[in-house]
């Protein structure tokens, strides 16, 4: 057990860049200093800073779905995960067409061990990326690949 939590953690901080695909293409960019230093922030790959500029800007800007998938992803980073859900799912009901934050959350049911919700996830990004798979589905799908493949 102990060695799938440490690859799930691996996977979880491996290979794609921190800010990689956290969600651009979804649309809502926006001028907020606390958003843009949060960005960069994350990026850095400095999630204790990210945390509150993120918070921050999604005060400022309740209706933006991006900023809390970040604010998720950078919660997630931190092991944050009760946090990391509420970002995730509060992104989600912004935007229930969110690719990125149904891809986090799913991760981040994986490192907390609920395959079934993170294939939940896996399905709905399957729904919204046909008939050609996006980044976002293929990395969730390799990740619950992964996870059971380990889990045996």
């Amino acid at each position: 057990m102990r060695r799938i939590k440490t690859l799930l953690l691996a996977l979880a901080l491996a290979a794609t860049p921190a800010w990689a695909n956290l969600g651009e293409e979804e649309g809502s960019e926006s001028s907020n200093l606390d958003w843009i230093e949060g960005k960069k922030a994350v990026e850095a790959q400095d999630w204790k800073r990210a945390v509150p500029l993120l918070s921050k800007a999604a005060e400022a800007e309740p209706e933006n779905a991006d900023i809390r998938n970040w604010l998720g992803f950078a919660n997630r980073k931190l092991g944050n995960m009760d946090a990391a859900f509420a970002a995730y799912n509060e992104a989600l009901k912004l935007n229930p067409r969110h690719k990125h934050a149904h891809e986090y959350i799913g991760e981040a049911y994986l490192i907390t061990n609920n395959v079934a919700k993170a294939e939940q996830h896996l399905a709905e990004l399957q729904k919204l990326c046909t008939p050609i798979p996006c980044e976002a589905y293929k990395d969730l799908k390799r990740a619950v690949d992964e996870y059971k493949k380990n889990k045996k």
